[in-house]
């Protein structure tokens, strides 16, 4: 299976100064590998509060189930992505 634009999902949620930091870690990765991301708030889930309340923030593909916990460097996420394309 191949995908063309890597899609990440950020795990995060308001007030997280960790998030911020994860999302410069992400912009950082971009100027790299093409992908995308998205941000979603746990705190609209129950389930993904007892899930990932303690873990954010966590980046996410949603197509393979893929999961870096915080705290994460761009290049592990350049390899996320490049083990995303193939």
């Amino acid at each position: 299976m191949s995908v063309t634009t890597p899609q990440l999902i950020l795990l995060t949620t308001l007030g997280c100064h960790l998030c911020d930091q994860a999302k410069a870690v992400l912009w950082q990765a971009q100027t790299v590998l093409a992908f995308e991301y998205s941000e979603q708030d746990i705190a609209l889930s129950d389930g993904l509060i007892a899930t990932y309340g303690v873990r954010i923030p966590v980046v996410r593909s949603e197509l393979f189930g893929t999961e870096l916990d915080w705290p994460f460097t761009a290049e592990a996420v350049e390899t996320l992505v490049r083990t995303l394309k193939k």
